[in-house]
């Protein structure tokens, strides 16, 4: 599995080293106010793929603490429940058998 997902990463580095070869022309992008920004098509789509990245891993932030913390909470949930199951086993083990066994 290792290998095959190693294969097909090395394919797609491939594909896009060549994408990034075949557009090197400059590019301007155009902002607001008459600013503009020059450079390679490539390295412009870079930054903005990176950019959107950077804003996908913040807007999932809050969920990913949410979880985090529902998380947290069920644990300790959970350790409440074992102790109070290990007291049950306890006084199980120590309460006399009806049958005198």
């Amino acid at each position: 599995m290792k290998l095959l997902f190693r294969v097909v990463a090395a394919v797609i580095f491939i594909i896009f080293f060549g994408f990034a070869l075949k557009n090197t022309q400059e590019a301007v992008l155009s902002f607001f106010l008459g600013y503009e920004l020059r450079g390679p098509l490539v390295i412009l789509l870079l930054g903005f793929f990176a950019t959107g990245a950077i804003f996908g891993v913040l807007a999932m932030m809050p969920t990913v603490f949410r979880h985090r913390r529902d998380m947290s909470r069920y644990r300790k949930q959970l350790s409440v429940i074992e102790q109070e199951q290990e007291l049950v086993r306890q006084s199980l083990a120590r309460a006399p058998h009806p049958d005198g066994i």
